[in-house]
């Protein structure tokens, strides 16, 4: 057993969690040493109220359980930092931050895409990023931010990994799973794109450029934490500094050619783990993206929406003090026909926070579906919608990469919730295997480990830990597919035969 323990950061879009690990044997032995909760917040920045990241919060979180963590373990060998993607920081000349990151649901990007676009076209983007366009894209708020005295008092621009990283050692780097997020990325080379840049520098009439740091992989020792920290001995590690790629990392699949992951949470990840990008004419019409992945890897993935629509729901039940205790949602949603109503999760009109039930109940009642009129059917409108769209995704990321799935791994918050993962293995046909929980913090501190020379044997090793160290449940599809091929022609034929609305937008 090595007596090294290593600290995971981990920042979702509503928690913020501070974990650590052993290693004994091929099993990690994991704690939590802190949880805190991510709420961003308005601020009136000229004539808007723009959304940003508490990010000072976040870092106090995480800074308060690093050293709880570092008090309870008798120190720490080193600690990583994973977060969302595409949200970043600007730093001036001294290394000051200049404000909170915006958030990546502000309206700010409003129209960005198209701007670039006319500027280099979306085929030419897609062949040297092969990112999925998304309207808060890096590149597009780069954009946005043109001319403001923000951007133009800025030195440095740092994901937001790259900054509580930066924070912590003071080394101001990119790691590239999260650098492959921003639209600025040559995806076959791991490096910074100089036509893409070129481009952006024309539009931004300045050389925004500059401001980006130098790219790093996954499993890059930085170097100590700054000594202001009282940590002596700790490392910072860049880690797959993206959460999803720390997730996908640490996903227990035995055989990846033939697996496929969705990693369920606020957001919903689906796709296949591959050793090159998938950069064809087909793969960006389907808004399909390639992301970086640990070990050289790419996640072709789609992004479809998550969970976040059943907590925003919780949120505005919870104000009209209506029950929101997810274990009585799911039990009164078990006992509502599947495939009721089913509406698109990638609708434009669910993606702001707000009433998410009147949303989902006015898309019902414009499609001529049954109306979802309480907590049980709003419920259970949510999970068949997300089981289908997951049906959907997977089947189009394993034609586009001519991948025979067989088997389904679903991680992270959607992995505890039953109902869900039920769903999925009957709307797939594909048997569901469902957990870790704690995905992402699991690679995290796995790439800690093997950067640090305690894990040899790369991804596979990895994934080995990941299985002996978790409580695994599988379950198997129904056999009847009939109620879900109705399902989604119901969608097709309410999007007139066309493309959904979410994946219109890279046309």
């Amino acid at each position: 057993m090595t007596t090294n323990t290593y600290a995971a950061v981990d920042l979702g879009a509503t928690s913020g969690r501070v974990l650590t690990g052993r290693l004994d044997g091929r099993r990690l032995v994991t704690a939590e040493a802190a949880r805190f909760v991510n709420e961003p917040v308005r601020v009136p920045v000229g004539d808007r109220q723009v959304l940003q990241w508490d990010v000072l919060a976040l870092w106090a979180g995480a800074r308060a359980g690093l050293d709880a963590a570092h008090r309870a373990s008798g120190g720490l060998a080193s600690v990583g930092v994973d977060t969302w993607a595409v949200d970043h920081g600007l730093l001036d000349a001294d290394g000051a931050l200049l404000g909170n990151p915006v958030h990546y649901r502000d309206e700010r990007t409003a129209g960005a895409a198209d701007r670039f676009f006319a500027a280099l076209p979306a085929e030419t983007h897609y062949a040297i990023t092969g990112a999925q366009v998304q309207p808060f894209n890096t590149v597009f708020q780069l954009l946005a931010a043109a001319g403001s005295a923000q951007l133009g008092a800025a030195a440095r621009v740092l994901l937001v990994p790259d900054l509580l990283t930066a924070w912590l050692g003071g080394a101001h780097v990119t790691e590239v799973t999260n650098a492959s997020t921003t639209g600025l990325l040559d995806v076959g080379t791991r490096r910074w794109s100089p036509r893409v840049l070129e481009r952006l520098d024309a539009l931004a009439g300045s050389d925004v450029s500059r401001l980006l740091a130098p790219l790093v992989e996954p499993g890059t020792v930085l170097g100590p934490v700054l000594p202001t920290h009282g940590w002596g001995g700790t490392h910072v590690v860049a880690v797959g500094s993206h959460d999803t790629a720390s997730a996908v990392a640490a996903v227990p699949m035995a055989d990846p050619a033939h697996a496929a992951y969705i990693s369920s949470g606020t957001w919903s990840l689906v796709g296949v783990e591959l050793d090159a990008p998938v950069r064809t004419e087909a793969s960006r019409r389907a808004n399909v993206t390639n992301e970086l992945g640990v070990a050289g890897t790419v996640r072709y993935l789609k992004n479809v929406a998550g969970l976040w629509l059943l907590s925003e729901s919780q949120r505005t039940w919870r104000a009209q003090g209506r029950e929101t205790a997810l274990a009585a949602l799911l039990a009164a949603a078990a006992d509502v026909p599947a495939c009721r109503t089913v509406v698109d999760v990638d609708d434009p009109v669910l993606s702001a926070p707000g009433d998410m039930p009147a949303r989902i109940a006015e898309l019902a009642r414009s499609s001529g579906q049954p109306v979802p009129d309480d907590e049980a059917t709003t419920t259970r409108c949510i999970l068949d919608s997300l089981a289908l769209a997951y049906r959907r995704a997977l089947r189009t990321v394993a034609r586009l990469a001519d991948r025979d799935v067989r088997v389904v791994h679903v991680v992270g918050g959607g992995a505890r919730n039953d109902l869900l993962c039920r769903l999925t293995a009957d709307a797939t046909g594909l048997p569901v295997v469902a957990g870790p929980v704690e995905c992402t913090a699991l690679g995290n501190l796995l790439v800690q480990a093997g950067a640090l020379g305690d894990l040899d044997g790369g991804l596979p090793a990895v994934r080995e830990v990941v299985a002996a160290s978790s409580d695994l449940t599988r379950w198997e599809p129904s056999g009847d597919a009939t109620l879900w091929d109705r399902a989604e022609a119901r969608l097709d034929a309410l999007a007139g035969g066309s493309p959904r609305r979410s994946d219109r937008r890279t046309e």
